[in-house]
């Protein structure tokens, strides 16, 4: 059929004359041709094509465009059998190329023709090299799995997983989908077992193999090609993790199959082989979800078949199955904790517990766990295992079995000797609950007759070694034990003679495994029976034994102990101890003994030696000691020499003492001087204390110095004061650092540096910051001057000197008068009258013990 040309092709039929091999030419045409009608359209494409019959792009355009003309028809009309012939006259000349051959078979998959469609995938993949499979093999699957064809479809995806094994989940997900299940084990088998399989989705070797054990023991009348069995014992060797999930899968198999008793021993066997805490609750709880559903669907079939004897037996069987299983869930946890660690002492105690009002079991158990704790290995105490055994023979009266087990005991390895030692001491304890004293000496005491080697606890070994010494067994070490030791010679006091406690002491010494504490209680041990000599070398056995800080509660016991024997009848000898005692002695410990010695002195001594020694403990005690050491260095000055020899040990306080200490030692000399009526003194002492008294911050200081002067002064003393004060303000305020932080207590809601205290002038130096602040708190400290309720004003300016006179008369009638050369050089002719002055006896206490009586 041939269409009208119009004046319009006329360009375009010409130029394909002049080419008529010419792909572009006939593509403009095509082009320009687009709107014309469709059967024009059509001859058109096919006498290009008639020309260029190899030419992709033509074939490629003229069936799209024939596949659109169709698609809005019916399936079964004539145009699509025209087009699929165009398909299969292009497929001549286009079979290499897929995207032909895609086109081609997606439009015959619209078009349901199933065989045909397939015949096609077919042929494409026998036309086009392997290289290009991967593009047919997607839209192929997907066809087979449209239609309910489960026979083709296997068969297609079989020969799809001799190319991609890959594959293999996405056949596995569609055999499930049909109900193959069968086939769908034996390939997600050969999966897991494959252990270069690499999965699309991303799963796990041990996901693939869970979801056979789910598929394998959820269908077992559907999977018959498969040793079940076989397949989850052999997934307990490899995941050993996750034990719990496949026991379980396992006996739901044998549930499943009808088999409840191989599933019953599934379950137990489960319970009695897991290690882990989480995989035997999994278990567990499953077993007894199956007891009960067994139990419950018994009591079903009972209530509609009606109540027989049998049934009524099998129920009542059932039921104390399951009530046992319940009973039995702590042993069972107990056994899989000694599963995890068969060497943790604690999980034996409790499993002996668990058996309780069972003796055989307990016995079994305390056996099988002697045997089983290996002592290096052990978690806990092991020794313990072996006590409570042989406790558990007293408790029932068995004291020869009893005895039996602390004998085997003691010859076990233990990994540490304490736990030696604890056997043969709670071996010496049972004795002694039973009153069988002399056999508790027997076990502990080391006799006349014992060879080296010997079975008692304190006997010498053949070969000696050292406490810690790891290389040799602790049946070699247990005679350095102290505990064994101490043990022992409470027995010798309590049962023993002086000779035989006195042996033992004296072992302990000799072997140098004291302590401060055994020491001291063997010297109470002969202090007791009168030996005091003897006492008091164990006093000194045990300080050569010992050094600082240990010895300190030797020493302590020592001198007190001496100097209550002996006073003053042996003071050279005591003089010694003490030296002996302070050579090397720490700070710490100083104090004690200072006063001791002091103590000794004052009492049977000299009193220049009690001085000498309290002014050398003021040196040798701490720091924070020194104030309290020289107080007690002052009191016992002034009750034995009088109150003026306390004039030096002032100074020197006031000299080592740190400020606040010193400050109050001041006060307190200041006071002294004025009680003796030493007022010039005193003003001196104050004077010398202001230098390290800061006006703002001790306050007290100079309200104490006010009064005084206010009391004892006049007013050149007052103006001293004054300008004392102003003086030492001043040294502070220069002080850079005591500035700062006196700013920042003052700012204490600014935070950072100096330059926060004047915001807004960040480019100002911190010094100057710092010079305007101490100008600014020097203008306030004079301003804020304390001023009294009197009137008394020490400002030049504020007062006459006739005021000043008359105040000063009426505040201090005890005024000293001083001769004009000594006072101000420009003191007016208006001084103020003399006082009259008033004797006061000196007190008795100023000449302490040297006054004549």
């Amino acid at each position: 059929m041939r269409w009208r040309q119009e004046e319009e092709d006329l360009q375009y039929e010409e130029e394909i004359l002049r080419n008529p091999f010419s792909v572009k030419c006939w593509m403009r045409y095509i082009e320009f041709k687009q709107s014309a009608p469709r059967h024009a359209l059509n001859l058109l494409y096919e006498r290009a094509l008639k020309e260029l019959p190899g030419s992709y792009k033509l074939w490629y355009n003229y069936l799209k465009q024939r596949r659109k003309q169709v698609k809005s028809r019916c399936v079964t009309d004539p145009a699509y059998e025209e087009v699929n012939n165009c398909h299969e006259r292009a497929l001549v000349f286009m079979h290499k190329m897929p995207r032909i051959w895609l086109d081609y078979c997606q439009f015959l998959t619209e078009q349901c023709r199933v065989t045909r469609t397939r015949r096609t995938f077919d042929r494409a993949l026998r036309a086009l090299p392997i290289t290009q499979h991967h593009r047919i093999w997607p839209l192929y699957l997907a066809f087979v799995r449209r239609h309910p064809l489960p026979e083709t479809a296997v068969r297609v995806y079989r020969r799809y997983l001799k190319l991609s094994p890959e594959g293999a989940e996405e056949y596995i997900e569609y055999l499930r989908s049909i109900d193959r299940l069968d086939e769908a084990a034996l390939r997600l088998a050969a999966v897991v077992n494959d252990d270069k399989f690499v999965s699309k989705e991303g799963k796990s070797n041990y996901q693939l193999w869970h979801e056979l054990c789910d598929l394998i023991s959820q269908n077992p009348d559907k999977v018959k090609s498969l040793n079940v069995g076989a397949i989850i014992r052999g997934g307990l060797t490899r995941f050993t993790d996750q034990l719990g999930k496949l026991w379980c899968s396992l006996a739901d198999y044998y549930i499943r199959s009808g088999h409840f008793e191989k599933a019953r021993d599934v379950y137990e066997e489960a319970v009695q082989t897991v290690m882990t805490v989480r995989d035997f609750s999994q278990v567990f709880d499953s077993y007894a979800q199956f007891e009960e559903s067994m139990i419950a669907a018994k009591m079903e079939t009972a209530s509609e078949l009606g109540k027989e004897d049998d049934d009524e037996v099998e129920l009542e069987l059932r039921l104390a199955r399951f009530e046992r299983l319940m009973l039995r869930r702590p042993l069972l946890l107990n056994s899989v904790l000694l599963r995890q660690n068969p060497h943790n002492v604690h999980e034996w105690h409790k499993r002996v517990q668990l058996h309780a009002g069972n003796p055989q079991q307990i016995i079994n158990t305390y056996t099988e766990a002697v045997r089983t704790v290996d002592p290096a290995k052990a978690t806990g105490k092991p020794h313990t295992l072996w006590v409570a055994f042989a406790k558990f023979y007293e408790d029932n009266g068995q004291l020869e079995d009893a005895r039996t087990i602390f004998a085997k005991g003691t010859q076990v390895n233990f990994k540490q000797v304490d736990d030696l030692a604890s056997v043969w001491c709670e071996a010496g304890e049972m004795e002694l609950r039973h009153h069988n004293y002399d056999q508790a000496l027997r076990l502990l005491r080391v006799c006349d007759h014992c060879l080296p080697g010997c079975g008692r606890a304190t006997a010498m070994p053949a070969r000696k070694a050292e406490y810690f010494d790891s290389s040799e067994p602790v049946q070699n070490r247990v005679y350095k034990s102290l505990k064994v030791w101490s043990m022992l010679a409470d027995l010798e006091e309590s049962l023993g003679t002086f000779k035989s406690t006195k042996a033992v002491y004296d072992r302990i010494l000799d072997l140098r495994i004291a302590t401060p504490q055994i020491v001291i209680n063997y010297a109470l041990f002969l202090e007791e029976h009168k030996y005091f000599e003897e006492s008091f070398k164990a006093y000194e056995r045990g300080i050569a034994l010992f050094r600082w800080p240990n010895v300190a509660d030797i020493w302590h016991t020592y001198l007190t102990k001496f100097i209550a024997r002996y006073g003053g009848t042996k003071l050279e000898r005591a003089r010694d101890l003490f030296e002996q005692a302070l050579d090397g002695c720490p700070q710490k410990y100083a104090k004690t003994i200072y006063l001791l010695y002091a103590g000794l002195e004052e009492q049977h001594g000299l009193a220049r030696h009690a001085m000498a020694v309290y002014e050398r403990a003021t040196r040798a005690v701490p720091p924070a000691e020194q104030y309290d050491m020289f107080n007690i260095y002052i009191k016992r000055a002034a009750e034995i020499y009088g109150v003026t020899h306390t004039r030096p040990i002032y100074e020197k306080a006031i000299e080592v003492l740190s400020d606040e200490p010193a400050r109050d030692m001041c006060l307190r000399f200041a006071d002294m001087e004025c009680r003796l009526g030493e007022i010039d003194r005193a003003r001196a002492i104050y004077s010398y204390c202001s230098q390290i008294c800061d006006p703002r911050t001790t306050g007290p200081f100079w309200q104490t110095w006010k009064a005084f002067e206010l009391r004892h002064g006049n007013e050149d003393t007052i103006r001293e004061m004054l300008r004392i004060r102003r003086s030492v303000q001043a040294t502070y305020n220069t002080q850079v650092n005591f500035m700062a932080s006196q700013m920042l207590k003052v700012y204490s809601s600014a935070t950072g540096t100096v330059s926060d205290l004047a915001p807004g002038q960040s480019g100002m130096d911190d010094m100057k910051l710092l010079e305007q602040r101490a100008e600014q708190l020097a203008a306030e400290a004079e301003r804020d001057q304390p001023r009294t309720k009197d009137q008394i004003l020490f400002v030049r300016g504020k007062a006459s000197r006739a005021e000043l006179a008359q105040l000063s008369r009426q505040a201090n009638p005890d005024e000293i008068d001083i001769d004009d050369d000594l006072g101000d050089d420009g003191a007016d002719d208006d001084e103020p009258d003399e006082v009259p002055l008033e004797q006061q006896s000196v007190p008795s206490a100023v000449f302490g013990g040297l006054k004549d009586d």
